[in-house]
C-alpha cells in the first residue's frame, strides 16, 4: 500500500467494531506509532482563522516548552476552508505525546482541533537522537525489571 508523504496527517475513523470491555468511555482511533513515526514536531488542524496564534501557543505550553509554533498554512496542499494548520515543535517527545492525547479532537475556539505527528519535519541527526533515547529507556527498563525479580530458589541436594 503506497502513500503519500501526508497521508498520515488524515483524521482516521473512530473504531466502532471493538469489544464492549476494551471500549472506553470515548471512541477512539486505533493507530499505531512507531518510534519514528512518534516526533516532538506536529501539526495542529482545525485552528479556527481568526488570529488565534498566541492563544494556540499558550495552550500547548501547558504541556511544556516549546521550542517553535509557526502557522504553516500556505505551506499544506489540503486544509479546511476557514482554518490554519500550525507547525509546533516541543523540547521534549513526552510533552509532545501529552499534548497530542489531550488536545486531539477537542473543542478549540469553535473548531475541532486534529494533532498530529510530523517526523517528516525531523532532521536526521533528531532522528538518531531519538533512537539513542529510546534504546536508553528500554535498558533502564530492562535493569529495573531485572532488579525487582526475585532471585531463583535454590534447590536443596
Amino acid at each position: 500500500m503506497e502513500q503519500t508523504p501526508t497521508e498520515h496527517h488524515k483524521r482516521l475513523e473512530y473504531c466502532t467494531t471493538r469489544l464492549q470491555y476494551r471500549q472506553g468511555r470515548e471512541l477512539k482511533a486505533v493507530k499505531v506509532y512507531t518510534v519514528a513515526s512518534e516526533s516532538r514536531h506536529m501539526l495542529v488542524f482545525g485552528v479556527p482563522k481568526v488570529n488565534l496564534h498566541t492563544e494556540i501557543k499558550n495552550k500547548l505550553q501547558c504541556f511544556g516548552k516549546l521550542r517553535s509554533c509557526t502557522c504553516v498554512t500556505t505551506e499544506m496542499a489540503e486544509t479546511k476552508a476557514f482554518t490554519d494548520v500550525f507547525a509546533v515543535q516541543f523540547d521534549r517527545l513526552e510533552q509532545a505525546r501529552r499534548a497530542k492525547r489531550q488536545l486531539d479532537a477537542k473543542q478549540f475556539f469553535g473548531g475541532v482541533l486534529h494533532i498530529s505527528y510530523a517526523p517528516e519535519r525531523e532532521t536526521s541527526q533528531e532522528l538518531r537522537e531519538k533512537l539513542v533515547q529510546r534504546r536508553k529507556e528500554i535498558a533502564y527498563r530492562i535493569q529495573r525489571n531485572l532488579a525487582e525479580q526475585p532471585p531463583p530458589a535454590k534447590k536443596a541436594v
